[in-house]
């Protein structure tokens, strides 16, 4: 196969032709209404993980989100992480830990010494690897949270203008 033969069909326009942009944007409508389809799957109410959400994404901890929600700080972590939020209190060894445990191949005491984590700790990072997070609860606050990575000594780094 020659490129004559690749290219044959191939025409070149001088415009584009404008197909419009197909979006839904449901961002208008609260929080809570946007959660409430998947209020069933979540550990509290639309209104409750709305609130945990709201208060994390305004820069509070996690705990803190719980606290203004009125909810268990480890409530409002699992609601975190089902809206799509890295929220594990352990790394990535930690979660072959998990792993194991839930395999059978350590026992729990074994597992919570070697992850070097609490009891709650290691409650909380055993929720996390045996509950994915729900896609439609990730699309409900898309817009309220931010995709990008906390970066907490953010301001303390210089940026290229800063160079300049």
């Amino acid at each position: 196969m020659t490129l004559s033969d690749i290219a044959a069909g191939v025409e070149v326009t001088t415009h584009q032709r404008d197909h419009g942009v197909a979006a839904v944007d449901e961002t208008d409508a609260p929080l809570p209404e946007r959660l409430a389809p998947v209020a069933d799957d979540l550990p509290c109410s639309a209104a409750t993980a709305a609130t945990v959400v709201e208060a994390y994404a305004a820069g509070r901890s996690v705990g803190d989100a719980g606290r203004a929600a009125g909810v268990a700080p480890v409530m409002a972590a699992k609601t975190l992480h089902l809206v799509g939020e890295q929220v594990s209190p352990v790394g990535p060894q930690g979660r072959e830990i998990i792993a194991d445990w839930l395999a059978g191949d350590l026992s729990r005491s074994d597992a919570i010494t070697l992850a070097g984590v609490t009891e709650q700790e290691f409650a909380l990072a055993a929720y996390i690897e045996t509950h994915e997070p729900l896609p439609a609860a990730r699309d409900a606050v898309e817009g309220a949270l931010t995709t990008e990575e906390r970066d907490p000594l953010g301001e303390t780094m210089s940026d290229v203008g800063d160079l300049l």
